[in-house]
């Protein structure tokens, strides 16, 4: 879960999975962390809803674990 400062600067991120506040200095999260903002739409029971949650790195690789089909994953070749 992210809070913002009214000028919109990040102020904190605490892992929805555990609880875990993650490192932010100056606005800037200093940790891996799985950001999700999702907006459900037509077919689904949550239509209209929009969920954000975040998770800390080990939260992360705890969720994917349990895929039945896990995620692919590329080298990224730029960073930006």
């Amino acid at each position: 879960m992210r809070k913002y400062q009214t000028n919109g600067t990040l102020e904190s991120v605490i892992c929805n999975g555990c609880g875990k506040k993650q490192v932010v200095e100056r606005g800037i999260l200093r940790e891996g962390s799985f950001s999700v903002h999702y907006s459900w739409d037509y077919f689904s029971e949550k239509d209209g809803e929009i969920h954000h949650w975040d998770l800390c790195e080990e939260c992360y690789d705890q969720l994917i674990r349990q895929f039945a089909i896990a995620p692919e994953i590329e080298e990224a070749v730029e960073f930006i």
